[in-house]
């Protein structure tokens, strides 16, 4: 079996956690399995890198710049001292430290001139924020070969992850798939690769990073690429769980899930994996495993491509919070042609995602959802552009959440909106805004922020999410 096996968050927090990772690593592939590592960088190392390099950008003090080496440097050797097993050879630990020590000093060099120049720019941003994943690997790589395993490290772009430039977001050229085959594919007989996540490289050779879910992302990239049979992405919970058990506490880890309703919960407020990440694994039918680190025994959750039987008509309950209702309405809007087209055109301008859409029949209403952090500027366009008497109102509502239920067994089932709204009756939750897609895989509504925690409860009830199957 050809394993994609992906390590982030506090599961590489430090050495002895990274040494967990590798006997992990270790004991798939001592069970006939070909695996590849992706890894993240140790825990918070990332944000750190990116708060030195815009303070050095509006300070200039090189003196902070050498204090934060310093103690980077610190952390990397201790952890490559914790991860390695020095018992068999010495060796191993000194060339992981010396790696190490080459990369802080091209990295000490980088922040020093952001200092003088006095500026920070996104690819700036990505070649700083890379350090992070490429101090890590020689740590982990090592921790693998100090028992007794063959391993060789690479960054993204010497794996053969090659993007375009859209520095900080960037994506994988097609070239990539068989640079990746060509490169790692030769080597999983008798090692392990290890992988850096979230960075790649540009055509020039310039360090690109793949944005949110940016590890993940590279860990379905490497499995399209090696046709590998599972991606394994390790996480710090058991799976994907029927809700937030931070608000209910019944909820369970949903056993296999369709890629579909994946990408609903996601989009939806899951964070466990972010829509764009599986979207390789997606293309090349690949499942994505979901496990925990610290429970390598569970299960997890599958995500696969069509569920031969669906049992369970909603999968999940999830909400969004820190968003916001804009509801733009009037008369003058009703016929005329080309106000949704100016609506959305003027919020895209401003840089505003729009999360959720409804629109009346009467066309003399559209209510949509927005981030909360981009309530003001969103507000604002619309006055700007509405100021001809089409629109009489926009109206803003922050006391609002999303919530979604998800399930592929909704469609085309009779009575599971009447349920869904029977439950929010019930729990004397009020509906705000509805909306719902043609795919039937989930039916989303705004309500009161105050009203969201019970609402998600009823829900769960309702459905007997609670419940093993």
């Amino acid at each position: 079996m050809r394993l994609v096996m992906k390590f982030g968050g506090t599961s590489v927090g430090d050495g002895s956690r990274m040494r967990h990772v590798a006997e992990l690593a270790k004991r798939y592939y001592d069970e006939r399995n070909e695996v590849i590592v992706v890894t993240s960088a140790l825990s918070g190392v990332t944000d750190a890198l990116l708060r030195v390099a815009k303070e050095a950008s509006e300070t200039g003090r090189t003196t902070a710049v050498k204090e934060f080496i310093a103690d980077l440097t610190k952390q990397h050797h201790q952890a490559a001292h914790d991860a390695i097993d020095m018992s068999n050879t010495s060796d191993i630990v000194e060339n992981a430290t010396k790696e190490i020590d080459m990369r802080i000093e091209e990295l000490e060099k980088a922040l020093i001139g952001i200092c003088y120049l006095g500026e920070l720019t996104v690819r700036s941003i990505d070649y700083i924020s890379s350090y992070g994943e490429r101090l890590a690997v020689p740590v982990l790589c090592g921790s693998i070969k100090s028992l007794g395993v063959r391993s060789c490290s690479f960054t993204g772009g010497e794996a053969g992850i090659i993007t375009n430039d859209d520095y900080c977001n960037a994506k994988p050229l097609e070239k990539t798939y068989s640079l990746v085959k060509e490169r790692i594919g030769p080597l999983l007989n008798n090692s392990i690769p290890v992988v850096t996540g979230f960075i790649a490289e540009s055509e020039s050779g310039i360090i690109t990073t793949l944005g949110r879910g940016g590890s993940d992302f590279s860990a379905s990239i490497l499995g399209a690429s090696l046709g590998a049979d599972e991606i394994w992405l390790w996480k710090e919970v058991d799976g994907i769980m029927t809700t937030d058990p931070h608000i209910v506490p019944e909820a369970r880890t949903i056993p296999v899930i369709s890629y579909i309703e994946a990408m609903e919960l996601s989009y939806f407020g899951a964070k466990v994996l972010h829509p764009r990440a599986i979207e390789p694994a997606i293309k090349h039918g690949i499942p994505v495993r979901v496990k925990n680190t610290f429970h390598p025994e569970l299960p997890g959750t599958i995500v696969v491509k069509d569920q031969k039987q669906i049992k369970d008509i909603v999968k999940a309950v999830t909400v969004i919070k820190n968003v916001a209702l804009i509801n733009i309405s009037g008369a003058g809007m009703v016929g005329t042609i080309g106000v949704a087209a100016r609506v959305f055109s003027t919020l895209a301008n401003a840089g505003v995602n729009i999360i959720m859409i409804s629109q009346g029949s009467s066309e003399a209403n559209i209510s949509i959802v927005v981030d909360a952090n981009h309530l003001d500027a969103a507000v604002r366009a619309l006055k700007d552009e509405f100021n001809n008497g089409i629109v009489k109102e926009v109206t803003r509502d922050r006391n609002i959440s999303v919530v979604a239920v998800v399930g592929a067994g909704m469609a085309n089932t009779p009575g599971v909106a009447g349920r869904v709204f029977g439950a929010l009756g019930r729990a004397g939750a009020n509906v705000i805004m509805i909306s719902q897609g043609s795919s039937q895989h989930n039916i989303s509504f705004a309500v009161s922020s105050d009203d969201a925690k019970e609402a998600v409860c009823a829900l769960h009830r309702e459905f007997g999410l609670e419940c093993e199957k």
